[in-house]
């Protein structure tokens, strides 16, 4: 139990600094001892009310012209995610959306050390929309939406309002998908429960440390975080 409230600490710790790549953190640690298919269950109920703590402090920069397209996105994603997963490999996906993450991740820390200020075109901005949209609703992984949100949103408040706004919707969409699979039993969510006084501590830990840090620190952490989500999405899949 102590590897679990470990990454339960670490793993929102850096979802308080960042509203994103918990579940990479979370997965990270605890896969060489459980199955991903008893960690995801948990991960979820634990970033449910993570989400709506880090929405309701960044409520005053939602903008529902950027959460409200992604959610629908995200949640219509399951359709052709069904039809993928049926007639194509889910690792050759996995493995191109990661070499995507890769390449957006390591295009957005050039953007911190550049100093000249880029614009993205509507066309890219509307390629990763789409693709973030499948990607979270096929496996929950938000790595895309996180590329896509940081181009169409100023400031880390308004990064973070909108992605965990998006995150609230899959979540919820996710959690009656895994009731109906049978995937939420009752060990699983006692074990959430056991852990979300930990993973609380270190999100609000996270968001503390958010606050006291200059915000292109921020920015470059999240930089290389999808960086890290991508290798990973590879290496996982080869």
């Amino acid at each position: 139990m102590f590897l679990w409230i470990a990454a339960a600490v670490v793993a929102y710790f850096i979802k308080g600094l960042c509203a994103f790549a918990n579940t990479l953190v979370f997965t990270s640690i605890l896969s060489f001892s459980t199955a991903n298919a008893g960690i995801s269950p948990i991960d979820l109920l634990l970033g449910y009310p993570s989400n709506l703590i880090l929405t309701w402090k960044n409520r005053k920069k939602l903008d529902p012209k950027v959460y409200l397209p992604l959610s629908a996105l995200v949640l219509a994603g399951s359709i052709p995610g069904a039809l993928l997963l049926k007639n194509v490999d889910a690792r050759v996906i996995k493995l191109v959306f990661g070499i995507v993450v890769i390449l957006l991740g390591a295009e957005m820390l050039s953007r911190e050390y550049s100093k000249k200020s880029m614009r993205s075109s509507r066309t890219v901005l509307a390629v990763i929309g789409v693709m973030a949209g499948v990607m979270c609703g096929l496996f929950g992984v938000g790595a895309l939406l996180a590329a896509y949100i940081s181009r169409v949103t100023t400031g880390g408040d308004a990064f973070k309002a909108n992605i965990s706004a998006v995150f609230i919707a899959d979540n919820t969409f996710r959690i009656i998908l895994y009731s109906t699979l049978g995937l939420l039993t009752p060990d699983t969510i006692k074990t959430a429960l056991l852990l979300l006084p930990f993973a609380l501590s270190g999100l609000l830990l996270g968001m503390l440390c958010a606050s006291r840090t200059d915000e292109s620190i921020v920015r470059k952490l999240t930089s290389v975080l999808l960086v890290l989500s991508g290798v990973s999405l590879v290496l996982k899949n080869l």
